[in-house]
């Protein structure tokens, strides 16, 4: 089981968080949430998709996140800039996408697109994401590693 569960989320995926969260209490996992801490259609995905992305990196292989936020799409590409991080966006569709985000890349952030899915999907792709470990094939190995030895 992973340390912790660290979340966050605008105010477009703020409901939708604590209905992960309760979740994932439930499920006997240690949760923190990292903001929002109220809904405030002003504020920026950025700010609280940071501060889960440098969590988790603290321990990438056993810290967890999980973002929200309306497509997902940006929450993903802020918490992909800090080093360690892999995020994989969800928004509905076929959920073995959201089993190979870990067998394959082995995605410690599941970034959700609160917009495109019902409270039920939300909490399936959870469940999926957090049952599903990392393969540990070479292969997959050999590609993280190419990846976290990109440089600008």
């Amino acid at each position: 089981m992973p340390q912790k569960i660290f979340l966050g989320t605008d105010h477009a995926g703020f409901k939708l968080k604590g209905e992960i969260e309760k979740y994932l209490l439930g499920q006997g996992f240690n949760v923190k949430d990292m903001g929002a801490h109220s809904l405030d259609s002003d504020d920026d995905y950025v700010d609280f998709v940071v501060l889960v992305a440098k969590k988790v990196a603290e321990d990438p292989d056993k810290n967890k996140g999980i973002i929200l936020g309306g497509s997902g799409q940006g929450e993903a590409i802020a918490a992909n800039k800090i080093k360690g991080i892999r995020a994989a966006v969800y928004y509905g569709g076929k959920a073995e996408i959201i089993k190979l985000s870990r067998l394959h890349n082995n995605a410690n952030i599941l970034s959700l697109g609160a917009r495109f899915l019902s409270k039920e999907e939300a909490l399936d792709a959870v469940k999926i994401w957090m049952e599903t470990g990392f393969s540990n094939e070479d292969r997959h190995i050999r590609r993280i590693k190419k990846i976290n030895n990109i440089k600008q």
